[in-house]
């Protein structure tokens, strides 16, 4: 016997086998899952070819028009056609639905009911039928709020796990596409879907991810993705660079498939968990694949300017400032005219700290009171606060240019964690003024190389160097030459590349 198979045997030894008596096991499941004290957990009792069976399922999770479809065929049946045995007969022969299977342990039955498919009980037989015809509240897909494009689909993924499967599979029509279930949550038992292309991703990666969320052991994973992040990237939770990237688009979600990159899905959430992810991969954005490629260019570098200008502008500023030293002739215009009543470093910190005052005052506040909310904060609070000399002109000005910076990158998580940088930043610079900038910067950098995503060194292809790869970072290239998979991801068939119809005719005019 193989050892998977002794494991699995020593599961079912736990378990509680059905009767083949119906009135004990109503009584039972009864006792475990409070049929009488919950109102949305019913019955049906009814017969079936002169048997006693009963229906559970949960109110609101099953499709009533399927169902009924489904009992039209089963009560008009005669003791007959459920000779010799009536479930395996009826399992065969009658119940003309696609997606049914036999179970014979009552922790199998609490299990799927709750899930949202229906339990068939037949008086006589100690096994059950479970019924998926379950349905789930769900909304149509839209395009996501945070990944918007010019031009490009509307269809984003959604709460409901098989919805956002699909979307998947709408793209890529692999048969190699491979989507893993698993269940997370001793008591939650949520869905949880590893989706990855069988002959391009790196078995190690795989195997390694799909471990670590089957030795998930809580009680519940209500954050949905991000508790799973949590869990399966043991030792940073006090690191706020992200180790995962987040999506809601299926086109972004396909192109990281085809790369030999690993999905994670989880039922409730309509963002997927894209891993492994280097510090390059939140600074990229599907606008920039459709427009032009010069255009693309363009739109990732200004990209990569905002960037780094909500990182390291006002440290740099601030050092300036404090040290008009150090400024060309050309530049003294930058410094502070009228500093105000409190000192800079001061004023940038509570600008910082309005500034995300109103971010969260703009989230939990109605859509048609957003607005208000925005004047009231550039008139009130910017305006007025530069008149009493609370802050300095110079202090809104470039703050107001650094979070511009900050929204301009791509992932909120990669967004945050430059935003928490550039405070420390700005205290080491006003603490220790040019060495504690240089150190700052020093500091940021050996730690970001030391950094890992699932192995996978944080800022590669930076360190280590890999000048073809980083040409592709910096560069936003054509769809025939672009059509590579990252050689740090260890893709099974990295050395295969699409030849595109144009890239053969000139392989065949060199021949």
């Amino acid at each position: 016997m193989r050892q998977t198979d002794a494991v699995d045997n020593n599961k079912n030894k736990e378990k509680t086998k059905l009767s083949k008596h119906l009135e004990d096991n109503i009584r039972l499941l009864d006792q475990v899952m409070g049929i009488s004290e919950s109102f949305d957990v019913l019955t049906r009792n009814l017969v079936i070819g002169g048997k006693k069976a009963t229906l559970l399922f949960v109110d609101g999770l099953t499709n009533d028009q399927v169902v009924a479809l489904v009992l039209q065929n089963l009560t008009v049946l005669e003791r007959k056609d459920m000779f010799p045995d009536g479930l395996k007969k009826l399992f065969q022969d009658h119940l003309g639905y696609t997606e049914v299977n036999e179970v014979e342990y009552m922790e199998d039955i609490i299990e799927k009911v709750l899930s949202g498919p229906m339990a068939i009980l037949v008086d006589g037989s100690d096994q059950a039928i479970i019924m998926d015809a379950r349905t789930y509240p769900v909304r149509n897909p839209a395009e996501p709020d945070l990944e918007r494009v010019i031009r490009g689909s509307r269809d984003g993924f959604v709460e409901t796990l098989v919805f956002n499967t699909a979307l998947i599979r709408r793209r890529i029509r692999d048969p190699k596409l491979r989507m893993n279930y698993f269940q997370v949550g001793i008591r939650s038992k949520s869905d949880v879907a590893v989706c990855y292309i069988k002959d391009i991703a790196n078995p190690e990666l795989v195997n390694s991810i799909k471990e670590k969320i089957s030795y998930i052991k809580v009680d519940g994973i209500p954050m949905g993705e991000k508790s799973v992040e949590e869990l399966i990237t043991p030792g940073t939770f006090w690191n706020p660079f992200p180790k995962v990237r987040y999506t809601e688009r299926p086109d972004v979600a396909a192109m990281h498939l085809l790369e030999g990159h690993v999905l994670v899905l989880v039922d409730t959430s309509p963002s997927v968990i894209i891993a492994p992810a280097t510090y390059f991969h939140h600074l990229q954005h599907a606008e920039e694949y459709r427009q032009n490629p010069t255009v693309g260019v363009y739109l990732r570098w200004v990209r990569f300017m905002g960037v780094a200008v909500s990182l390291f502008f006002l440290p740099f500023w601030f050092l300036l400032a404090n040290n008009p030293e150090l400024l060309p002739p050309w530049l003294v215009f930058i410094g502070v005219k009228e500093p105000g009543e409190v000192p800079l470093i001061f004023q940038f910190i509570i600008a910082e700290i309005a500034i995300d005052m109103i971010r969260l005052a703009t989230i939990h506040t109605p859509t048609a009171l957003a607005t208000s909310t925005g004047i009231i904060a550039a008139v009130l609070v910017g305006e007025m606060a530069t008149r009493v000399g609370l802050f300095a002109q110079e202090v809104v000005l470039y703050t107001a240019v650094v979070a511009v910076g900050n929204y301009l990158t791509p992932t909120i998580e990669m967004a945050n964690a430059n935003r928490l940088v550039r405070l420390g930043l700005l205290i080491l610079t006003a603490f220790f003024r040019v060495p504690g900038f240089v150190l700052g910067v020093v500091a940021l950098f050996v730690w970001l190389s030391f950094n890992r995503s699932f192995g996978i060194p944080y800022l590669w292809p930076l360190v280590p160097v890999n000048l073809k790869a980083l040409g592709g970072v910096l560069v936003r290239t054509p769809v025939p030459v672009n059509n590579t998979r990252p050689s740090i991801l260890k893709p099974i068939d990295r050395d295969r590349q699409v030849i595109t119809a144009p890239v053969r005719k000139r392989m065949n005019r060199k021949k």
